[in-house]
């Protein structure tokens, strides 16, 4: 008798490209793969892109963005939803739209820089952000340059992590997770739904390579969300594999490297 072949969950990743391979699509992808789900991918624009920084970036029209989505969701399904760079306003209005319907959890990873510190979003899709796309996630993962420009604080202390979190649920995400890797000392990051609060402690590994940690974390957590489990249990496993990864990061070309999404299987390299 032939042996049943199992459905991994599948998880849908709408985000722009990376030619290095660290971060966005690519990164989104691998971070799937190696968290045992299966990821389809919407892409919203193609970046050239390398260990230094992005030289160039081109946004696709909002309908091969629409199509690409319906074509995946119509005939696949998707089991919960991570959005990465969206660029434009038009896209992310597209973007929130789409995602209104869903019927699976939604995770908002709102880029707007680059690790270099690129722009990868136009100045004024931030209200768009705020407004369409911020209402439908169940979880949003800014950092704190993101959580500038959206919120206007400037985040300097574990309150001020409190203060941002609580303006930007008032846009309207059901949970948000507040990156506070940038702070001095050990990195924590806020977990909180407005009502109960998470405070995720990790060691700070001594590796500058850590390229594609936010769309890594972003796909970990909706990649544990499509296996079933509730934000705050796929927060605190997405962190921990995003930990190891920044600990596993390795130098690539000359200037910051990528984290290792594969670094649980790195024994066996």
């Amino acid at each position: 008798m032939p042996i049943p072949l199992s459905v991994p969950p599948r998880v849908l990743t709408v985000a722009g490209s990376d030619s290095g391979g660290g971060a966005g699509i690519q990164a989104d992808l691998k971070t799937m793969l190696a968290l045992g789900t299966h990821g389809m991918s919407v892409l919203t624009a193609v970046t050239a892109q390398n260990s230094l920084g992005v030289q160039g970036a081109w946004e696709l029209p909002a309908e091969a963005v629409r199509a690409q989505y319906r074509s995946v969701v119509d005939d696949i399904g998707v089991d919960a939803v991570k959005t990465g760079m969206l660029a434009s306003a038009p896209l992310v209005e597209t973007v929130a739209e789409l995602l209104a319907d869903a019927g699976a959890p939604v995770v908002v990873d709102p880029v707007g820089v680059s690790k270099h510190g690129d722009p990868l979003l136009a100045a004024d899709a931030l209200a768009s952000v705020r407004t369409k796309l911020l209402p439908v996630a169940t979880v949003a993962t800014p950092n704190l340059d993101e959580v500038a420009q959206l919120t206007g604080i400037t985040v300097t202390d574990e309150a001020g992590m409190r203060r941002a979190a609580g303006a930007l649920l008032a846009f309207g995400p059901r949970w948000v997770v507040i990156k506070g890797g940038h702070l001095p000392g050990e990195p924590v990051d806020l977990l909180t739904d407005g009502s109960e609060e998470h405070w995720l402690r990790a060691p700070r590994h001594d590796n500058r390579h850590t390229h594609g940690t936010g769309c890594t974390l972003a796909s970990a957590i909706a990649s544990h969300l499509a296996r079933g489990a509730g934000v705050p249990e796929a927060v605190l496993a997405a962190k921990a594999y995003v930990t190891g990864a920044i600990e596993a990061g390795f130098p690539l070309g000359a200037g910051i490297g990528p984290v290792r999404h594969g670094w649980r299987l790195r024994d066996a390299d």
